[in-house]
């Protein structure tokens, strides 16, 4: 038997999680107010109602409980912004403590009844007096987030190598799966400075045109293929896989010329070409 669910994402998070639409005709980008373990939330629809396998749950599923009006998302963007304030007595108190950690960021959920604290360090840290100290203050449920290179750069921003702003923080890329194949496919040095973004790991832009790379691949020829043709005996030495042209190197003890071809010419040349 199939159950019916949407996908919504937090406003704050970068994945979609499946919740019951509780018999409400919810719409893409609709925010509503969600129930999860850690109370309540606001998220985005991001897919519409569908029918899945209950099987293909790894936790029970939650509710949507309603559309949010405009008062909670007021409460929202507030609380956002009194959790970015507390940032500094944050860092002044992990510091105080004496912890080998990094805060990265404060964030909460639209009621700020938890209070979520995102840091990164070398090693396994023990911050449950930390926890304690935190709740005291502020009197709320605390959340100690241990995170990784890649979401220190969503969180924090910054430009990668093309001069752009990086793309995981403005949403992009993050659930791909990154390979070093894609660099391959794509004829890209595999150089780590070449191929890396600030987080130090594999660009995530390599995956938004590793299908198309994938394909041309397949129709492109081998490097140092050898190709007859009227002009003589050639050498295939580079693919231009972006504009799907191929240069041709004719070598004779005379001299030394590069064609170009297109693929659609190369094609013609084919049928003469041995490897």
């Amino acid at each position: 038997m199939q159950i019916e669910v949407v996908t919504a994402k937090f406003l704050n998070g970068v994945h979609g999680y499946y919740f019951s639409p509780n018999g409400l005709n919810l719409k893409k980008n609709d925010l509503v107010i969600v129930d999860t373990e850690k109370g309540k939330d606001i998220a985005r629809i991001i897919k519409e109602k569908e029918e899945i396998d209950p099987h293909s749950l790894s936790e029970p599923l939650k509710n949507v409980i309603k559309l949010a009006d405009e008062k909670e998302l007021d409460l929202y963007y507030q609380n956002q912004e009194k959790a970015k304030a507390l940032l500094p007595e944050i860092k002044a108190l992990v510091k105080n403590e004496g912890l080998d950690m990094k805060v990265i960021s404060a964030e909460c959920n639209y009621n700020f009844s938890r209070l979520t604290i995102n840091f990164t360090a070398e090693n396994r840290v023990d911050f449950r007096d930390l926890v304690k100290k935190l709740a005291d203050n502020y009197k709320v449920r605390i959340d100690l987030r241990q995170i990784g290179p890649r979401d220190t750069t969503r969180i924090l921003g910054g430009y990668g190598p093309c001069g752009l702003e990086c793309c995981c923080h403005k949403g992009f890329g993050i659930n791909d799966h990154i390979s070093i194949k894609m660099a391959k496919n794509q004829g890209l040095s595999l150089s780590p400075n070449s191929i890396s973004g600030l987080c130090g790991k594999m660009l995530c832009c390599l995956a938004y045109e590793n299908e198309y790379y994938q394909e041309i691949v397949k129709k492109m020829p081998k490097l140092n293929a050898i190709v007859l043709s009227s002009d003589g005996e050639g050498k295939v030495i580079y693919n231009d896989l972006l504009h799907q042209t191929v240069s041709v190197k004719y070598q004779t003890e005379q001299s030394s010329e590069i064609k170009e071809y297109t693929l659609e010419e190369f094609n013609l040349l084919k049928n003469k070409s041995k490897n």
